[in-house]
């Protein structure tokens, strides 16, 4: 009997994580992949319960899609099924991970939509083994070397949302959010939370906490740290050789010369002129009310805010259904759509998928952009 051969698969492989399952998480991904040719694109594996994503392609009038398999803990048949690298291996693969609560749910029970610690135990789960995933870890306590560690199974991450109210209901209150916890658990000393738009592209300065807090938190390092973390994505993500960085004052009309605050010059200023000093293209502080415009019309590549709103309104104006949240400075890619849970429509087959398609091919993208960048040799001196 002749034996079959197939080619070799070199198509990026992405993990998605369901996020809350009692969220719109599990409609908007099996929304996004029902899509042929986003799927050929790549191989992808969803990590949460497979019982939420049946019944949200159900609601959709979705025939399920996928190749099941049962997550168990130091199982390795998922791993061993992300080790199949040629053509003939499904598409899509969901590594089911479920708690009791979620498999006893009939097809005709009520949808709970709403915050709870299964929710938070779940999507935790799913996060965590994503990441293990995704993340170049070593062998018995070994140094982080290219001879000592084991090679990542996937080539990015995309995590649908969670509730932080489920975390904290979970058990977990050390992280506030996606963001921090992936940061602990691959070593990142930086990071910052990026927002992509068709026209605009925001990082953050800080996250998330009391803008009454921010006075002790920003300094001149952390907002180089951000400038520096901006720049190195722009060229080895997004492929632009020479970028430009605006990055905007603290306080009103960027303090009219110190008439409102002293942050601009106090802080803002001297880390600008420290990226310069790196050769990096970057101007401010400028008034934040005036700056977004101008990186619109194309003045500039990228915009630094000094905090969350000042950066997200913006873009959640720009682009409500195809933002994209992308955390910079961690080891692996990690993108999400730029939205929440949405408990109040989960289950009616109402949430845009087009926030996480967005997220989906914006990993590809950096996926493919990182082999191109890391196969570049430098120029010869």
């Amino acid at each position: 009997m002749q034996r079959v051969s197939h080619k070799p698969d070199c198509r990026p492989r992405i993990a998605i994580t369901a996020g809350d399952p009692h969220g719109i998480g599990p409609e908007i991904i099996v929304k996004s992949l029902a899509d042929l040719n986003l799927r050929k694109q790549a191989r992808c594996f969803i990590f949460g319960p497979h019982g939420q994503l049946y019944r949200a392609a159900e609601s959709c009038g979705l025939e399920p899609f996928w190749h099941r398999v049962r997550y168990e803990a130091g199982n390795d048949l998922p791993r061993s099924l992300a080790g199949l690298a040629d053509s003939a291996a499904p598409d899509v693969i969901v590594i089911d991970i479920s708690e009791p609560e979620l498999e006893t749910l009939g097809r005709d029970d009520p949808i709970i939509s709403a915050p709870s610690a299964c929710g938070g135990s779940v999507s935790l789960k799913a996060i965590e083994e994503a990441v293990s995933w995704a993340y170049a870890t070593p062998h018995n306590g070994g140094g982080h070397t290219a001879a000592h560690a084991q090679p990542p199974l996937v080539d990015a991450v995309v995590t649908a949302p969670i509730s932080k109210t489920s975390w904290a209901m979970a058990g977990m209150k050390r992280f506030p959010g996606h963001t921090e916890l992936l940061a602990s658990r691959t070593g990142a000393r930086r990071h910052a939370m990026m927002f992509v738009a068709p026209k605009l592209r925001v990082v953050l300065a800080t996250i998330h906490m009391p803008l009454l807090e921010l006075g002790n938190v920003l300094t001149i390092g952390r907002v180089f740290d951000t400038i520096d973390l901006a720049h190195q994505s722009l060229v080895q993500d997004f492929g632009i050789a020479d970028p430009r960085i605006a990055v905007c004052g603290l306080n009103p009309h960027a303090s009219e010369g110190g008439l409102f605050g002293d942050e601009e010059s106090r802080l803002i200023e001297p880390a600008i002129r420290l990226a310069r000093d790196q050769e990096i293209d970057v101007t401010g502080p400028w008034p934040a009310d005036t700056v977004f415009n101008a990186a619109i019309d194309g003045n500039f590549d990228l915009i630094v805010a000094m905090y969350h709103d000042q950066g997200t309104i913006p873009i959640k104006l720009l682009s409500r259904d195809q933002g994209v949240n992308m955390t910079l400075g961690l080891p692996i890619i990690r993108t999400s759509p730029d939205h929440g849970t949405a408990f109040d429509i989960a289950g009616t087959n109402s949430a845009n998928p087009g926030s996480m398609i967005a997220a989906i091919g914006l990993a590809l993208d950096i996926a493919k952009q990182r082999r191109t960048f890391q196969t570049t040799p430098e120029p010869q001196s």
